[in-house]
This record gives structure tokens, sequence and C-alpha cells, in this order.
């Protein structure tokens, strides 16, 4: 077993080494060497993750740490650097590795024509990857926070890498500050579970659950039971890394960086952290119901508000975002229902068919010399026949047509979804099957307008061509996960092996039965999503190569309607008003009349004083000697009159 967790520790720390050495050294040792070093020891770290998972494969999935180094000892807290050694923890650093490997390769092509040296690119990639391997492999919320904070820090890096451009800086700060909000809750949280159970570590504190189910917290003069309150404030700080209703503004935007990022932004790393919190948290979240009856109406509502928007949505980058904004719906809606193992199931299908579709958008993008609205494409079908048909399988697997990955996790969480007696799971279940039909829709939307029609510029289209091997090979190793990730993946996530397989790294309740309950389910409501999939399909062929006349109608006749999805339902013009205006009138008046006003003016107040009390002082100073003895006898009366009549 040594062997193994020594492997795992190699996988977790050797993306940090290349960060910091392409990072600190890139200037001095030139873009290849950064760029060879990065993507070597992201290779040796993906094969030392596989190296682990097998091993913990055939030793039936032990639950133990590896201690790293002792990291805060203050008082009575203690916190030591430790690896958490379970099923959670060894699959998704293996899948995290993967993906980050294969986006590091394709960013050699992708990033090939950058003016400016790249190895400051590939040393974000590898320190995001670090990031995330500390939040997936902690043993404790400190741990865990370092690794949440370290995501936030380099998507700011890498959302931001080309900082000559204003909007991609806009959208970097808009990341950083809107995540920041989410934070606040999340770390509130923390200081709340070391309130009730003086502790940060996992064990200790799932051990100490029964003993505090009913533990009061009175706010306002109003009790609740500590329990919900903890779940709250730790799924709205999830709600923030993984884009959810209302904290959801920052991810559109975070398509301003280059694609590779927004690849492993959306494929494995940022948004799925907070999936990952919920199903690490499981032994709360079963005795929280309150919280996981929010938690299905954000995943729900979220599924179906992100897909609406994607409909409509000109920018192929920004079609495909929301698309990963609405299938995290899905997964929070499915921790609601307590169905954590399809949750986390979702999240690693779709970790391979987003990163294919992301990276297949980015060579499209790359063959069109960085064009992005779709409108502006069409006819590349002939031009670039790989991508074209990686896209295909991406986007099949996105719209759960069988036997596709997303068939097999998606219709898992439908199922469950049906099958929960949960409050509002009826409501989510129908949310997500309108879901499945518009997201095949805004999937083949996608396909017919780049790939097929007529071309918007001919001469753009007959200068395109595929993109080079370094780019083309990882996006045919992420088809292959398109394709069989789920039929491969499923009898031990959800099916038959799964209670062998997670051995207590997922918890379900003595109550919670849904991972056995959603096989059950008849068979017309578990076909509905599949033919929901196929209609939408049917509907874009039609909409868009049969009568492509007829969308342009369609905005012109619900014009009120198109405006309002176009704008993203107007969330960002609503939080402009309600908070962006009043802290920017706020700011001005406090940098105007309080910083150079008081503060500024405060010191230039008293260097006046005392300017002007010299000027009058100076004035005493005539050169009489006949004022200056008056002045000596009324200051001697002066003395006299006060020590005699004292």
């Amino acid at each position: 077993m040594q062997t193994e967790l020594n492997l795992f520790s190699v996988a977790v720390l050797t993306p940090m080494v290349g960060a910091i050495v392409a990072g600190l050294g890139g200037r001095f040792m030139g873009d290849t060497l950064a760029k060879v070093i990065t993507i070597a020891c992201m290779a040796v770290a993906t094969l030392c993750s596989v190296g682990a998972l097998y091993g913990a494969w055939l030793a039936g999935f032990p639950h133990t740490s590896v201690p790293l180094a002792q990291w805060v000892h203050a008082g009575g807290f203690d916190a030591t650097w430790t690896l958490r050694f379970d099923t959670l923890s060894v699959t998704m650093t293996a899948m995290v590795l993967l993906v980050s490997l294969l986006v590091h390769c394709y960013s050699i092509g992708y990033m090939s024509h950058e003016s400016m040296p790249t190895y400051r690119f590939f040393s974000y990639l590898s320190l995001f990857t670090f990031a995330m391997l500390m939040l997936v492999s902690s043993n404790d919320l400190i741990q865990l926070f370092f690794g949440w904070e370290g995501v936030g820090l380099a998507s700011y890096l890498l959302i931001g890498y080309w900082y000559d451009r204003p909007a991609a800086a806009a959208a970097a700060i808009k990341a950083f500050v809107v995540n920041r909000v989410a934070d606040l809750f999340f770390l509130v949280g923390i200081g709340l579970i070391y309130v009730l159970f003086h502790s940060v570590q996992y064990d200790t504190i799932f051990a100490a659950v029964p003993d505090v189910l009913n533990t009061p917290y009175t706010v306002c003069g109003v009790s609740f039971r500590m329990l919900e309150v903890i779940c709250f404030l730790l799924f709205v700080g999830a709600m923030g890394k993984s884009a959810q209703l209302f904290l959801h503004t920052w991810l559109p935007d975070a398509m301003e960086g280059p694609t590779p990022v927004s690849a492993l932004i959306h494929a494995a790393t940022m948004v799925t952290a907070g999936v990952f919190l919920m199903a690490r948290m499981s032994p709360l979240l079963e005795f929280a119901p309150g919280t996981r009856i929010f938690v299905i109406l954000i995943g729900a509502t979220t599924c179906f508000f992100a897909a609406t928007v994607g409909m409509v949505q000109p920018d192929i980058k920004r079609t495909i975002a929301y698309s990963t904004c609405s299938q995290l719906g899905y997964m929070f809606a499915a921790v609601g229902v307590g169905a954590y193992q399809a949750a986390v199931f979702h999240l690693t299908t779709h970790a391979f068919f987003k990163a294919l579709l992301f990276l297949a958008a980015g060579s499209v993008i790359h063959a069109m010399h960085d064009e992005q609205n779709m409108f502006r494409m069409g006819g590349l079908w002939k031009k670039l026949p790989v991508t074209y048909g990686v896209m295909w399988l991406g986007s099949l697997a996105l719209a759960g047509v069988f036997p596709f990955a997303g068939y097999w996790s998606k219709d898992a969480i439908l199922n469950a979804l049906w099958a929960s007696n949960a409050s509002f799971s009826h409501y989510a279940w129908a949310m997500g099957t309108i879901t499945a039909f518009l997201t095949a829709f805004y999937s083949w939307r996608l396909l017919f307008l780049v790939f097929h029609g007529q071309p918007h510029d001919a001469r753009a289209r007959d200068a395109a061509h595929e993109s080079p091997a370094v780019m083309t090979v990882p996006l045919l190793v992420l088809s292959i996960g398109a394709v069989l990730a789920g039929v491969l993946l499923a009898p031990f996530y959800i099916g038959a092996h799964q209670a062998m397989f997670w051995n207590g790294a997922i918890f379900n309740g003595a109550t919670n039965h849904i991972m056995e309950a959603f096989e059950h389910v008849p068979s017309a409501i578990a076909l509905l999503p599949s033919l929901a999939g196929l209609a939408g399909i049917a509907l874009a062929f039609v909409l868009y190569v049969s009568a492509p006349h007829i969308p342009a109608a369609l905005a012109r006749s619900f014009g009120p309607v198109y405006r309002f999805l176009l704008n993203k339902w107007y969330f960002d013009e609503l939080y402009n008003t309600i908070f962006v205006k009043p802290y920017t009138a706020l700011a001005r008046v406090l940098w105007k009349e309080g910083d150079e006003g008081v503060v500024e003016g405060l010191p230039l107040d008293v260097v006046r004083a005392t300017r002007d009390g010299a000027l009058q002082a100076v004035k005493l100073q005539t050169g009489s000697i006949a004022i200056y003895a008056f002045t000596m006898l009324a200051g001697l009366v002066v003395l006299l009159t006060v020590a005699l009549c004292g």
C-alpha cells in the first residue's frame, strides 16, 4: 500500500514543481524548455495518479491518509498538511490530471502564434492544476480552503492572461470578486464547523455528526439547527465556484481568456469544486433536509436558466459555457436528493465531453483567425473534418444520446429526481427534462451554424485548415472518454459495484435509498429525456438547415423574449443597478471627500496653520528695545499679581 501512497503524493505535488520552475525560470530558460518541463511534470503526475488508482482498485479502495508536514499549530488548533487517500480523492485526482495534461499539450499549438512569451501561461496552468489537486486531496477544511482560494487566484491569472485587452482584465476581476462574495459564506461556515466540532479534520467532524444533530444556533432571536446553517453556508460557497443562479455571472465572461483556460476551468477544475465539496460533506448534508431542498431549487432552476440563454448566444464559447452552467445544475439537483454518486458520475463524464467541446471550439477559432461569432462561420465541415467529427461526438454526449457518456450520468440524475420523495424533486425532474431538449437544440444549432450552410466569409472559409496534431490528438483522446466513460464507469459509480467502489468515501444515510430506487422508475419516464434530446436535434435541423430563415423571423416576432434571453435574463444589468452603481458612487464620495478631502487635506491644513502662525509670530520680533522692555515689565506685573493673589 505504501507504493500507492507514494505515487499519490508524487501525483499531487509534481504539478507544483512544474509551475515553480517554469514561472520563476521561464525568462532565463526560454519558452520551449518551460513548456517541456511543465508538460513532463504533468505527464509524470498523470501516470502516478493512474498507478495510484489502479493500486487502490486492487486493494479494495482503502481509506487512509498521507501526512506531509506540520502546517498550523496555534494554541489548541492543529492542522497538518495531509493528503486524503480514498475513492473520491483518487478518482478526482486522476481525472483532473488527465484532462489537464491534454490541455497542456493542446496549448502548445493554440498559443503558438502568441507574440509575447508563453512560459507564464504554462506555469499558470500547472498552478491551477496543483491548486485543484490540493482541494480534492485535502484531509481537512483548512487545506481544502487553501486549494479553493488557489483555484480562484489561478483563474484570475488565466482569465486575465491577455492583460492588454480591457475585456479580459474586467472578466478576471469579475470572476475574482464574485467568488470572494461566495467565499465569505464558505469561510463563515468553516468557522461554525470549528465552533461546533472543535476540529476541521474530516474524520473527526463526520464521526461527531450524530452527537450535534439538534444543536441550536440563534440569529436575531430566531433559532435554527446549527447543522442546517453550516450546510447552507457551505452551499453558498459552492454556488460561487460552480456558477449557480445568482452567482453565475462571472462564468460567461471568463470566455475572454484563452480557450485552453476555458476547457480547464469548465471541465476538470474550478467549476467542479462546488460539486466535489457537496459530495465530500455528504455526512453533514444528509442531516440538513432544509438545505437540500434549497440545493434542489437552485440546481434545477440554474439548469433551465442557462439552457434558455445558451439557445440564442452568437458566441461559440459562450454557448458552451452556458451548457456548463446548465450541467452543473443537474449535478446539484442530484446532490439535493441525496444522489451524490450520480452527481460525481456526471461530473466525471462531463469533464471529458466538455473539455472536448471547448478544445474543438478552440480549433475552430484557431482556423478562423480568432473569430468566435457563429453567424460569421459556416460550411467548415470539409475544411475541419477531425474537429467536425469530435464535435459531433461531444455534442452527442452532452445531449445524452445513447450510448454516449452523458446518457448514463444525466439519465441517472433525472431518474433519481423522479424516484425521490424530496420536496421539489419532480419540479427538478421537469426542469431537467425540458433542459435535455434545450441542450440538444443549442448543441446542434452550434454544429449547423459552424459547419453547415453557406459560409459568411468565403475567403476565410477557404483559408481555414485543420489544426496540427498537437491539438487534434488531445481531441481524439477526449473523444474516447466522451464515448466510453459512461458505459465503463457506470457499474462502479452508480451500478452494482458502487458500495465496494466508494467504500464509505460518499455517505448515504440509513433512510437514503435513492441509489437503489432510481433504477426502478417506469420505462416511459426513463425514456422521455432521450426522446426530448432527439426532438431538440430535429428542431435544430429544421431551423438551421431546412428552413434557415425561420430563426430570424422568430426573433423579430418574439422580440422581447429574444432580447430577454440574449441579455441573459438581464442579471448583469440588474446587478449593475443594485450593486455596482451605488458602490461606485459611494467609492467616489469616499475618494473625493474622504480620501482627498480629509485624509489628504488634514496634513495640508496643519501645514497651512503652522505657516500662518509662524507669519504672525515673526511680527512680534520688531527689533525695538523699548517694546521689549515694556513687554518684560508687563510680564513682571502679571507674575507679581498672580503670586500676591495666590
